[in-house]
């Protein structure tokens, strides 16, 4: 309750005794069975100073669904990387790995860019 302020901003005052400011819940996404997802898997090297990274793309879902295939793939492939915003960054060039991991576990996926 401490920090009850950030979720009224845009309310400043009310002379309303009997007024009870509503919060917007978010809904969370229901995440897709894995046969039903279409993934992207690109190259990316822009504002990376270079650094090539694999970035997975199009997953639809919640964020915990999102963080634990991140996880298993960067597990996999034994490299770095995060998950957040629908997209997964995998360190380096592993493109084709994790492709075929993706397959294994039963997602549909393309390989997009060069």
């Amino acid at each position: 309750m401490a920090k009850d302020w950030k979720e009224r901003l845009g309310v400043v005052y009310s002379t309303n005794p009997d007024f009870g400011y509503d919060k917007e819940e978010q809904e969370s996404e229901e995440t897709l069975p894995s046969r039903q997802q279409d993934l992207r898997v690109c190259l990316d090297k822009k504002n990376r100073k270079g650094k090539a990274v694999t970035l997975v793309t199009g997953f639809v879902g919640n964020d915990d669904d999102l963080k634990d295939l991140g996880k298993m793939l960067k597990t996999k492939c034994g490299v770095g990387g995060s998950a957040k915003e629908g997209e997964i960054l995998v360190q380096g060039d592993l493109r084709d790995k994790v492709v075929q991991i993706l397959q294994k576990e039963g997602y549909k996926v393309k390989r997009s860019g060069g």
